[in-house]
């Protein structure tokens, strides 16, 4: 049942059935939902909205297209002060409820508002029965004041005698909660008249003065909670108290025409809009209480905001209060504490879909589904598709997609560049720079040693400098970093030594390759052929970025395991037997030696030196030998290597989390997340030094030329090769546009998933386009193929997410979307390209913190990523699995089962990968897409809507599916539109004299 049928049936068991009725008469405009499937409640399924909601069909579609303001409530009660009275601030609203403490000295943590559905109809009945003045024109509180009680006394609603009493009451002081601390007022002693109110952490604005003054107070202009407040908010004041003057409550809600700064009013120097004004008798203090929460948590609703806003009158107001209860949520008394309040949610659900159902254009299911309604059930619901966007449409036309990319891009082209100079861009171009040179040298030492130097780390650092500069700046989705990959190095491999074996050489060989692979690329423009990753679901996706993900992580800890073997750890020490160890230079027999040692400087006398003397070094030297136990000793290096590279994943780790840290202002702690790999970095290089420990170091070289010096830096096309070579090398240059079209698409679409929130859209063809010029230019000049890297540019854009600065308390940061620009990608290449003139800084760097970068990136790259999730719940019993969306809607075995598909298809790609088959990889992801494909017939749609995507075509026939189903439920409400209209009527009219005694009642 709804939230109001829960209040009815609650009230029943003290007023019998009274209440019932009540609700009958109140609330006529709720629909009761029930999930009975009986033929007497089908009425109650139909998409017809209630009246209520009917009602606020029409409020909300008028001017759609107004921005409603955020609105700051305020509630002041009105207390005494030895003999004065005084409107004291008690709490305040921006999204979440603060209350003062009862101490009086500090506000409350921002919590969830609890309110008591009595108060809420008591609410209603006040809204009723008092006076409401929408589109008042007024300028000062006094005046205002002033037409609420004329309007009061002109309708009898009280007498003309207290006309000067209730004026004076509401005109009282006011005295707001600051959070400024002792130590800061003491400090301030003097400065100011009103120190000694700011000692006591109050500031008071004192009677007619300041109430008739538009100039905000200094104390106002002082708040710094105004940083918590969008800069268009308006605000909403609540006033409630008790006085024994009255004998019925004094109620009136105002609406201004414009809203008007009334001096010190509210604690910050914003406009008033909405006055809501309760003065009762004496003795039911709470109870006015409660109902001043009640409209001011309502005044924060952003439905009854709207509401309020674009009222008409006064039923459009109630229509709101109704629509509210219809959403209410009971709880049990006798299940929680009251007492208790509850935290904000981490993510708030968008208000966007609960004004949708006001629209005109659609009827869909009513507020307050969770009691059951119209629409679908639960288990009938779909999640929200993955669409791709007009990018991937299929044109038909000669280079039609690529002319779209350019059409797309181009008016972004001045803010991909301004919008790149921001703080943020500092931390993701230090952190992305040090993961590529450290890609760089890796690949470039394999490159080097799979082809015998012909390509090295000096072409791996050009080749990367070079082909990633132009991609950020010509690309269609310039946050994609190019890097080599595995599949590349295994092709080049097997090239070379089908080269050396056959004769022929390698680099024209690869040049024609090249070329071919550019020309196959081009035509793929062309013809659109990137249409086909609209077929890429997520089980291909997370799939190939799972698999890049671990490759990233078991590299990096094979290089750290590798740093054991080098240095082991010295296990036959034995401490007690220190006195035995020693390593003493032994002379060589004199026959096997030269007297005389030619130095590079001078010649020295070999027989003339005291070995005894020597270093290790200069003992082997000259020719003598070690002798001893401990000749062999080196420091623990391997143990220094492991702290630094599991310290620098871990720091990383803690320091990104940090920005949800307790400690610190906000700006400081988000400072440290964006700088937190540097700070990483920096820390465990200080700490190296400190040691000063041989740990392997980064090596960088240091002369611009080719590693192999029978070589330069451009190849030439022909005089090398037979001329059948030239046409042969179509066909393994078709296995590497394979390659690179799949690698490059499947990362662009990881890219550019909806959940990064990217508005500039993107560019599938126009990226292509520039890999495959890049192929044959890298190929020219005889350095290394590039195509996206998955894991890097992943952690670029983790690295440039936005959230929203100005956020109500307890309400969590929006992310707001990727900082969309170029000049990261552009800056990052260029510093590669020279950081052959950095080595001098960037031999410093231990190779373990970089293959510490390396582990946080593949691991970082695999949060948000479904599979992993799914994974992790193998080790999870049922009861504390996390709420995942898909868990309520598809059994748990048949989720089990999809998982294990997916690790089956995982463990295959890992066994190509570390064999020769690694070349096929590009295949094995089509593969992937057949797995996928055959998958239909094992899963129903319904389960793989919820754990994957739907396939285009099965998509499009859902969407068939769900309109005929919307045609056959509007032919059944109107078959039943007659009778249940004449059933609400029956029962809303019988018994009058029952519902003229309970309107009395609740009026008392």
């Amino acid at each position: 049942v709804s939230g109001t049928s829960l209040l009815a049936a609650h009230y029943s068991n003290g007023k019998g059935s009274v209440f019932i009725k009540h609700r009958l008469v109140f609330v006529s405009p709720i629909s009761p939902h029930t999930h009975s499937h009986t033929d007497d409640d089908e009425l109650y399924h139909s998409h017809s909205l209630s009246p209520a909601a009917e009602r606020l069909r029409y409020i909300l579609s008028e001017d759609d297209d107004m921005h409603t303001p955020t609105l700051f409530t305020e509630m002041d009660t009105l207390q005494r002060e030895g003999d004065e009275l005084e409107w004291k601030e008690t709490a305040r609203w921006v999204k979440f409820e603060e209350k003062v403490e009862e101490g009086g000295e500090r506000w409350s943590k921002p919590h969830v508002s609890t309110l008591s559905l009595h108060s809420l109809f008591e609410l209603r009945t006040c809204l009723q029965t008092g006076t409401v003045l929408l589109d008042l024109e007024g300028y000062s509180l006094p005046q205002i004041i002033d037409d609420i009680i004329e309007r009061q006394v002109e309708e009898g609603m009280i007498p003309l005698e207290l006309r000067e009493k209730i004026s004076f009451v509401l005109l009282r002081k006011h005295r707001h909660q600051t959070k400024k601390p002792i130590h800061r007022s003491l400090a301030d002693m003097g400065k100011s008249s009103s120190s000694t109110s700011e000692l006591l952490g109050l500031n008071c604005c004192n009677g007619y003065a300041l109430h008739g003054s538009k100039t905000p107070s200094p104390d106002q202009l002082k708040n710094k909670f105004m940083k918590k407040i969008p800069r268009d908010a308006e605000a909403s004041n609540v006033l409630v108290g008790e006085v024994d003057f009255l004998n019925k409550p004094f109620v009136a809600f105002v609406r201004l025409a414009q809203a008007t700064t009334l001096g010190g009013l509210t604690e910050v120097p914003v406009p008033t809009r909405f006055l809501f004004i309760l003065l009762g008798p004496q003795g039911k203090a709470k109870s006015y209480n409660e109902i001043g929460r009640a409209i001011a948590t309502l005044m924060v609703d952003d439905l009854f905001s709207d509401v309020a806003y674009k009222a008409r009158d006064r039923e459009d107001l109630i229509a709101g209060i109704d629509e509210f209860l219809d959403e209410v949520i009971v709880l049990p008394p006798g299940e929680w504490d009251p007492k208790i309040r509850i935290e904000p949610p981490k993510k708030v659900p968008s208000a966007d879909k609960r004004k949708s159902v006001f629209s005109l254009n659609e009827v869909g299911q009513m507020n307050g589904a969770a009691g059951g309604g119209g629409g679908l059930s639960e288990d009938e619901e779909m999640p929200e598709q993955h669409e791709l966007g007009e990018e991937l449409a299929f044109t038909g036309r000669f280079c039609g997609g690529l002319y779209l990319d350019i059409k797309r891009k181009l008016p972004w082209l001045p803010s991909d560049l301004y919008e790149g100079f921001h703080i943020q861009s500092i931390s993701a171009v230090l952190f992305i720079y040090l993961g590529c040179i450290t890609n760089a040298i890796t690949f470039g030492g394999l490159l080097g040693d799979a082809t015998d130097n012909y390509q090295g780390v000096m072409e791996s650092f050009l080749g990367t400098a070079l082909a990633g500069s132009v991609f950020c700046l010509f690309s269609g989705q310039p946050l994609i970093i190019l890097s080599s990959t595995g599949p590349i190095l295994i092709f080049e491999k097997l090239l070379y030594e089908f080269s050396k074996n056959n004769g022929i050489d390698y680099m024209e060989l690869r040049l024609w390759i090249g070329i071919h692979s550019c020309l196959q690329c081009l035509i793929l423009v062309a013809s659109d052929a990137s249409y086909i990753i609209k077929y890429m679901t997520r089980f291909t996706e997370e799939g190939f970025s799972s698999l890049i993900s671990f490759i990233f992580i078991s590299d990096a800890i094979k290089k750290m395991v590798s740093t054991f073997k080098y240095y082991p750890i010295n296990t036959d020490f034995k401490p007690d037997y220190v006195t035995t160890y020693k390593c003493e230079c032994l002379a060589p027999d004199p026959g096997e030696f030269t007297p005389w040692f030619r130095d590079s400087r001078d010649v020295l006398n070999v027989t003339a030196l005291d070995w005894s003397q020597l270093s290790k070094k200069e003992c082997l030297k000259y020719g003598g030998s070690l002798v001893g136990k401990s000749c062999k000793f080196v420091p623990d290096l391997a143990l220094m290597s492991f702290i630094l590279f599991f310290g620098t994943y871990s720091m990383t780790v803690s320091l990104k989390k940090f920005k949800f840290s307790r400690y610190f202002p906000t700006k400081l702690r988000k400072l440290i997340s964006d700088f937190s790999i540097f700070m990483s970095i920096m820390t465990f290089v200080g700490l190296d030094m400190l040691m000063g420990l041989k740990t392997p170091k980064l090596i960088v070289p240091t002369e611009f030329k080719p590693t192999r010096s029978d070589r330069g830096w451009l190849v030439m096309p022909f005089g090398k090769n037979p001329w059948w070579v030239y046409l042969a090398s179509f066909v393994p240059a078709l296995l590497v546009t394979i390659l690179i079209f799949m690698d490059q698409q499947i990362s662009a679409v990881i890219v550019n998933r909806k959940e990064n929130k990217l508005k500039k859209g993107c560019g599938y063809h126009l990226d292509l386009f520039w890999v495959g010029v890049l192929m044959a230019a890298c190929s020219f000049l005889g350095l290394p193929w590039y195509v996206a890297a998955t894991v890097i540019s992943i952690a670029h854009i983790d690295s440039l997410k936005m959230e929203s600065e100005s956020s109500a308390p307890g309400e969590q940061p929006q992310f707001l979307g990727v900082r969309e620009q170029r000049i990261t990608g552009i800056l990052v290449f260029v510093l590669t390209g020279v950081s052959i003139f950095l080595a001098p800084i960037l031999k410093f760097i231990p190779m373990p913190v970089l293959y510490g970068v390396f582990l946080y990136m593949g691991v970082a790259s695999l949060s948000g990523i479904q599979f992993w999730d799914r994974i992790k719940l193998y080790l999870m019993p049922s009861k504390h699995q996390p709420d995942f969306a898909y868990l309520r809607h598809v059994p748990l075995r048949r989720v089990h089962l999809f998982t294990l598909i997916q690790i089956t298809c995982l463990a295959v790609l890992w066994v190509l990968k570390s064999t020769f088959l690694a070349i096929i990889f590009p295949v094995m992801i089509l593969g992937l897409m057949v797995v996928r494909k055959m998958l239909d017939m094992v899963f129903s749609q319904h389960d793989l809507a919820w754990l994957d995507d739907l396939l285009p075509e099965k998509e499009k026939k859902k969407d068939e599916d769900k309109k005929k189903r919307k045609e056959k439920e509007k032919d059944k409400k109107k078959a039943k539109e007659d009778d249940s209209e004449d059933e609400v009527r029956n029962v809303s009219l019988c018994c009058p004299l029952l519902e003229y005694w309970i309107l009395n009642w609740c009026l008392l």
